[in-house]
């Protein structure tokens, strides 16, 4: 009895261990029920911003192709980007204008894009600005009509790197 219930408390300390060591460290993720449809595999993942927008997109390399697995656009109208920040991006920031598009673009074949946001959020654990690291993550559930495919699936994702300007420079 008295060697059950050691190793019955070894691995509840041992399942607690590894629960905490999945959250550390595990950035540029993505899952979802999308994976049913497409790869959610990335290796690298590029976060840009500038005044108007924020893009999550999550890479992978095929040798000759480089495919966006994912690219997540969002308007940041009316939104500020700074640590513990939630963005909601369902809906529109403006009549007919979606606060956040998702598409997938294999390499050498053209862009698809996701069906319209039914739910779902941005969260900034830290960052945001231009030139600085960054970290977050989001979570979707696409509407079931619409968009070229992954209607009523989900898609969530985790990113950290430093923040690209996205902005086009100067205007002549």
């Amino acid at each position: 009895m008295t060697v059950r219930l050691s190793m019955t408390i070894r691995c509840v300390a041992l399942a607690f261990a590894l629960t905490l060591l999945s959250g550390c460290g595990v950035d540029n993720t993505l899952s979802g029920s999308l994976s049913e449809s497409i790869s959610l595999e990335a290796n690298q993942t590029v976060i840009a911003r500038n005044a108007d927008a924020l893009q999550v997109t999550y890479l992978v390399n095929r040798d000759v192709f480089v495919d966006v697995v994912i690219r997540l656009s969002v308007s940041l109208k009316g939104v500020a980007v700074k640590p513990g920040a939630k963005i909601d991006l369902a809906g529109d920031y403006e009549p007919g204008h979606p606060r956040a598009v998702v598409s997938h673009a294999p390499g050498g074949e053209p862009t698809r894009v996701l069906p319209r946001i039914k739910r779902g959020d941005l969260s900034i654990a830290s960052g945001g600005e231009i030139g600085k690291p960054m970290r977050g993550d989001f979570s979707v559930l696409f509407e079931t009509e619409g968009g070229d495919f992954g209607g009523g699936r989900t898609l969530s994702g985790i990113f950290a790197g430093d923040v690209a300007d996205g902005g086009f420079g100067p205007l002549p």
